[in-house]
């Protein structure tokens, strides 16, 4: 008895979107690897954190497709580009891979939209929250970089913001979870 209930567009869609987290994945490895080399062990450890979260999507999606009675199909995953030229260029990277992460989202719900697939465009709206804060987050490092001199940040700001990095939350405050005594 076939169970899938996906149409093999949007398995095709959910399987990629599996590809491009465990892709994400390995752009933070990578990154936090070359941040390590530098001497930048809190950003490291940061960016290690979460190449970690990646591979929690990456699962999450996996299991979705298997509860909808469909087989996931594991593809290769590409290599991440060159090492950043420098801290600024990290974050800058970061935060258009996150874009690019977010566009694959919303394509994933305007086909759910389109299919009626309402149970995928509910399990799509986790990664919706999700990319806001994702977001977010790279945006506010691109601030304390800049802050910090960006491409051009002195050897001392370096320090001081690595140190910032290594204790950092892992996740940023979102619009919707604010209120006038919780800003």
């Amino acid at each position: 008895m076939d169970t899938n209930r996906l149409s093999e567009k949007m398995l095709a869609a959910l399987n990629s979107q599996v590809t491009k987290e465990a892709h994400a994945a390995q752009i933070y490895i990578s990154y936090a690897s070359w941040a390590n080399d530098q001497g930048y062990d809190g950003i490291a450890n940061f960016l290690f954190r979460h190449a970690q979260e990646e591979r929690n999507h990456m699962m999450k999606i996996l299991e979705y497709i298997l509860q909808r009675g469909a087989k996931p199909k594991i593809e290769a995953i590409p290599a991440p580009d060159a090492d950043p030229a420098n801290v600024n260029d990290c974050f800058e990277k970061v935060y258009k891979q996150e874009i690019d992460n977010t566009r694959a989202i919303y394509n994933i719900v305007n086909l759910s939209m389109e299919e009626k697939d309402w149970a995928t465009w509910n399990f799509m709206q986790w990664f919706v929250k999700e990319q806001v804060e994702e977001e977010t987050l790279a945006m506010n490092l691109l601030d304390k970089i800049k802050v910090a001199g960006g491409k051009d940040a002195k050897s001392d700001a370096l320090y001081m913001l690595d140190k910032d990095l290594e204790g950092a939350p892992d996740d940023a405050k979102l619009a919707q979870d604010v209120t006038a005594t919780n800003p």
